[in-house]
């Protein structure tokens, strides 16, 4: 595994090297705060290994910025330190510690401890397990391409800017952020209950064919509820079966399968909604060209307050270049932008024309 390894000492850094390296491991150094917030957001670091005393960010400052940022994947944080004393040990924990190491440290006690860290991310598995789930899934539906990608990361991108809003600010914060990315890619993990007649059909559905695909939603809820009542701990599965069930639901009452209105749709259901059409609307499908990014921003304007959760749609605008920028990172090799737009149809026109959003 890499490690990160933050001191403001050369020679300190040098000695964590060498024991690091000799039990294994790949090592990155920064000498101060900031250039290691660089290097976390890179994501390319799960276990960090900072000295405490450092000038202008300190280690425990250090470690309380990196929680506050949050992070797709957890980030397990070691504090090196020549305090003591219960103060002390209080302070780190508070700003996120997870480990605290005496100086002089004792090289093998580093390396027991990183063990413990690698078991311990090792629960990040079930992240792999949920995103293979949501992939078998996918794999019925040969045109969506690498629409999981994109989801969890527009997701993710939303749910970061939402809890900078104030009206947010108090309910979506890091946890929120990396649970939405986690689960998001579960949304339609219900078509795996349609027949392949209908989900597979190269073009609109009927009216009577779009009612039993509007089923993929509750199906999808009901697998997940079954986990989330055998597992009642994690998190992560209510809130994906919020995604399964609601997704669909229009702030206006008029969509699917309950017909929620505003708020009565869980946030997380609303912020998926706009990820969810927006890619729909921007990829390729075999009963639609893709549409240009600022066609499908303007339908997604013109849904605000009917289709979608207004605050949803400003925090989309906010993000724009965001949302460009994953587009084009996970880009299918296969999509083509169609040059005019087709009529939109969605729920409200018999959900034909967005039957397999």
């Amino acid at each position: 595994m890499h490690v990160l390894t933050v001191d403001d000492d050369p020679d300190a850094l040098d000695l964590l090297e060498h024991a690091l390296t000799r039990f294994g491991y790949h090592v990155t150094r920064a000498t101060n705060g900031q250039e290691a917030l660089e290097q976390v957001r890179t994501g390319r670091f799960q276990l960090v290994v900072s000295d405490w005393e450092m000038p202008h960010m300190t280690g425990p400052e250090l470690c309380r910025e990196i929680r506050r940022r949050g992070s797709s994947g957890y980030i397990y944080f070691i504090l090196l330190t020549s305090r003591s004393g219960t103060q002390n040990v209080v302070d780190g924990l508070n700003a996120g510690a997870d480990e605290f190491l005496t100086k002089p440290f004792d090289p093998y006690e580093l390396y027991v401890r990183l063990r413990v860290a690698e078991r311990i991310l090792t629960l990040e598995s079930r992240d792999i397990v949920i995103f293979s789930l949501a992939k078998l899934a996918e794999a019925r539906d040969p045109d969506t391409g690498a629409h999981l990608e994109r989801i969890r990361a527009y997701c993710y991108a939303l749910a970061v800017q939402l809890s900078k809003t104030e009206r947010y600010r108090g309910t979506i914060d890091g946890d929120f952020a990396q649970m939405i990315y986690l689960t998001s890619p579960l949304h339609d993990i219900g078509k795996v209950g349609i027949p392949d007649a209908i989900l597979l059909k190269p073009g609109r559905l009927t009216a009577e064919e779009f009612e039993i695909m509007k089923q993929h939603s509750p199906i999808g809820a009901a697998t997940l509820d079954a986990a989330a009542s055998a597992y009642p701990s994690a998190k992560f599965l209510q809130m994906a079966r919020d995604i399964a069930l609601t997704h669909h639901e229009r702030f206006d009452g008029g969509g699917y399968p309950r017909g929620l209105r505003g708020e009565q749709i869980p946030l997380c259901g609303r912020i998926v909604a706009v990820a969810d059409v927006y890619d729909a609307l921007t990829t390729r499908r075999v009963y639609k060209p893709a549409y240009s990014h600022d066609v499908a921003k303007s339908i997604i304007v013109e849904g605000r307050g009917s289709h979608f959760d207004p605050y949803m749609v400003d925090a989309f605008l906010a993000i724009e270049d965001q949302i460009l920028d994953i587009k084009s990172q996970f880009c299918d090799a296969t999509e083509q932008e169609g040059d005019a737009l087709r009529e939109w149809q969605d729920s409200s026109d018999n959900g034909v024309g967005m039957a397999k959003v």
